[in-house]
Order: C-alpha cells, then sequence, then structure tokens
C-alpha cells in the first residue's frame, strides 16, 4: 500500500511539473517550411485552393464539408482523424498567396497558415509558414518537444510533391 501511495505521489508530481513546464512555454510560435515544386505556380495554386480534392491527396484529411460564406471568403471544414477543424481563406492573391486561419475560438489552438509561391525555373518554390497558437499547457508541451511544431507542415508540403509529380 504504501509503495502505491508513493507511486501514485510520483505520477501525480510528473504530471504537475509537465503542466508547469507547459504553462512556461509560449502560447505564440512561427514555424517554416519550403520546398521547390515540380510545377507552375498556376497549377500549384489551384491545387492548394480546390478544398473539395483534398481528400484525394492529402493524407491527414478524410473529408471537406464546404461552408456558407457570410463576409465574401471561402470557409470549409476538414475532418480527419484528430477531428473537425473550420478554415477560412483570410486573404488570396493567386497565384502568389493563400493566407488560412482557423475559424474556431473554441478549439484548444489556432492560427494562420501563409502559402507563399514564387516561379523557380518552371517549378514553384512554396514556403508555408504557420503562425500559430497553443492555449492548452500540455498541447505546448507535446507540440514543441514531441510533434516539432514543424510536422504538419513537412507531411503537407509532401502531400504537394506527392500529388504533382
Amino acid at each position: 500500500m504504501k509503495i502505491a501511495l508513493i507511486a501514485l505521489g510520483v505520477v501525480a508530481l510528473l504530471l504537475v511539473i509537465l503542466i508547469a513546464v507547459g504553462y512556461t512555454l509560449p502560447v505564440k510560435h512561427r514555424a517554416t517550411v519550403s520546398a521547390t515544386v515540380a510545377a507552375s505556380p498556376d497549377r500549384v495554386y489551384a491545387l492548394i485552393t480546390n478544398v473539395a480534392s483534398f481528400p484525394s491527396w492529402r493524407s491527414d484529411v478524410q473529408s471537406v464539408e464546404i461552408q456558407p460564406s457570410t463576409d465574401g471568403k471561402r470557409r470549409w471544414r476538414e475532418v480527419s482523424k484528430n477531428g473537425t477543424i473550420p478554415f477560412v481563406a483570410e486573404s488570396e492573391d493567386p497565384p502568389n498567396r493563400l493566407v488560412g486561419r482557423i475559424d474556431s475560438k473554441s478549439l484548444p489552438f489556432g492560427g494562420t497558415w501563409t502559402y507563399e509561391l514564387q516561379p523557380d525555373s518552371g517549378r514553384t518554390r512554396l514556403q508555408i509558414t504557420e503562425d500559430g497558437e497553443i492555449y492548452n499547457p500540455i498541447f505546448r508541451l507535446v507540440s514543441r518537444f514531441f510533434l516539432g511544431y514543424e510536422g504538419t507542415l513537412r507531411q503537407y508540403v509532401s502531400d504537394v510533391e506527392r500529388k504533382l509529380r
């Protein structure tokens, strides 16, 4: 019984330490990934803005639900194994720039993703910058030390490259 109480105390102490570390991490972060894609900026832009086709090429998206627009901006929900996340196309400058934003204040995270496309000898230099916010201290800890801020961005770029081969 005494050993069980000590073990429980150690686990509780570790949990408190993890939460405390999470609280010391900043809510906001920035991550950038770039790659040169073997397609024109027009073709890359068409791919990344055709949200209805996301499930056919993005490995993390199971389905997309197009949402009505109330302010002229495109809105959709992405459904994945991690749940449903609403997005809005905050600004669009075809085929050079797209800014998407999580369109919810109730999730434990949020932020924007800026896609910048530049022609590069018949190919496209694609740079994606995530200006993310993680409100939950445990999620901040896991994202910072275990998942990395760039993991989702790298997967997205890999999916784009695979689709445009």
